[in-house]
């Protein structure tokens, strides 16, 4: 049993995902009821094999969570209906791994990485490189990105001293990382805060182009100045190498095209079915992908990858099984007693100053991930307590925030997914990667707040 439930969890996921994206349509009573019933053996599992910190996040929602709802005095049998409202988000995530395979099958990471290996004259356009580099792959690939990059400018910086590879490394990929996926439909962040806030992606998408793009130019600038003075002397076998601007360029084409016939079918069948933006995704994914993969002809090598992948990453997914299932029973059981006030009352307190209550949610994110504590976590919490202000401050607002101050923490968050791997890919202190972005993280989160604040007098 214990092999199996090792092996094989990803089965019991997807399972319970199938049957809950099925009954969206269905609408059925019976079968939400079995979903949230067989939400619980799954949470259990999911706790066996989850990470410490996901253990006693976890068990914090759970048992906060358990409090709330004997107090609201709510009949048990409605018990499991309080684990439901997070299986989009589960959903969404069980299909990602998809998309990232057709991009891999398509070999477009591989042709982009080119970009970081010829003709580099110093550590200034090295860094300029790997910044666009990591920013167009983690558009379309997300956290694989970031260690293709890792990997990549840990060979091309062998020789150099360690603490200017890991300096070099934790500055250049990880900003480059949060910073694409500020607009990317393919992150949680963004998903969530499209469904939490009412406002459509479409509107979102400009406003977070631009302040990707500000925020990027800002630190390509300073990274040329920083590193533009250091000498980088490129490997025999790099230097050698030959780089075609021009293929490049012609694979971002397509994948930009392709992203842009992704998002006009996602929002098409959104409208046209009334689906909310995260089940709109999760639904397109799988069959975009296949139909990708085919017009490439890479169709075979699409099928291996995605499949191998696909089975990694879901039976993978414990962490985010116990987060996400905890948060709803917290979240569910919060909104039925009148205890969410206490935790509205600090934003509600400050209504009539916008600019302090963007930059209070700001705030906490930077606190919350010094602590442990997951941006989804924080976005779920703050998503209960701050709708009813969307009556005095534009939702956009606060939308443009909640996602620029969630991503800002990917370079920052000491416990943290991205820079944990980043930690041990490099093999440095996850403080130290901290140390050197929290510059960087306050710089995004001011930017997303000035252009949260400034949307407001439109």
């Amino acid at each position: 049993m214990k092999h199996f439930l090792e092996e094989y969890r990803y089965i019991i996921y997807t399972f319970v995902l199938f049957l809950f994206v099925a009954n969206t349509f269905l609408d059925n009573k019976i079968i939400t009821y079995v979903v949230g019933v067989l939400a619980i053996p799954m949470l259990f599992i999911s706790f066996l094999y989850a990470a410490k910190l996901f253990r006693v996040l976890g068990l914090i929602f759970l048992l906060v969570g358990g409090g709330l709802f004997v107090y609201s005095g709510l009949p048990f049998y409605e018990l499991p209906l309080f684990f439901t409202s997070t299986m989009p988000l589960l959903s969404f995530l069980a299909v990602l791994p998809w998309m990232n395979s057709v991009v891999r099958s398509g070999r477009f990471d591989r042709r982009i990485n080119e970009l970081m290996k010829t003709n580099i004259s110093s550590l200034g356009n090295l860094y300029t490189r790997s910044s666009l580099t990591t920013y167009i792959l983690c558009t379309y690939i997300n956290l694989s990105a970031l260690s293709i990059s890792q990997e990549v400018l840990q060979d091309n910086m062998g020789k150099m001293k360690k603490k200017l590879r890991d300096s070099f490394i934790s500055q250049s990929t990880l900003r480059a990382f949060s910073l694409a996926l500020a607009w990317s439909p393919m992150e949680v962040i963004v998903a969530i805060t499209v469904d939490g806030t009412g406002v459509s992606y479409v509107t979102f998408l400009p406003w977070l182009l631009l302040c990707s793009f500000t925020v990027l130019f800002i630190d390509l600038v300073w990274g040329k100045r920083k590193y533009g003075s250091m000498p980088y002397e490129q490997s025999e076998a790099n230097r050698k190498q030959s780089l075609s601007f021009k293929q490049i360029f012609f694979h971002i084409v397509k994948l930009t095209t392709a992203l842009s016939i992704f998002l006009v079918i996602v929002v098409s069948i959104g409208n046209y079915f009334e689906l909310n933006f995260i089940l709109s995704v999760t639904l397109v994914i799988l069959p975009f992908s296949f139909i990708w993969a085919w017009l490439m002809k890479r169709f075979r090598s699409f099928v291996v990858i995605g499949w191998s992948s696909w089975k990694l990453r879901t039976n993978g997914m414990q962490n985010f099984v116990v987060l996400f299932l905890t948060l709803a029973f917290f979240s569910s059981s919060l909104n039925e007693t009148p205890f969410l006030q206490f935790i509205q009352q600090p934003f509600f307190a400050a209504a009539d100053h916008p600019l302090l209550i963007l930059f209070l949610i700001q705030l906490t994110y930077l606190v919350m991930s010094m602590i442990g504590v997951h941006p989804i976590a924080t976005i779920g919490i703050l998503l209960e307590a701050l709708p009813p202000l969307f009556e005095i401050i534009n939702p956009l607002s606060i939308g443009i925030v909640l996602i620029t101050g969630a991503l800002a923490t990917a370079t920052v968050g000491t416990y943290g997914v991205t820079v944990t791997i980043t930690a041990m890919n490099t093999n440095q202190s996850p403080y130290r990667i901290t140390v050197r972005n929290l510059p960087f993280a306050l710089l995004y989160g001011g930017v997303g707040t000035l252009i949260g604040f400034f949307i407001l007098y439109l």
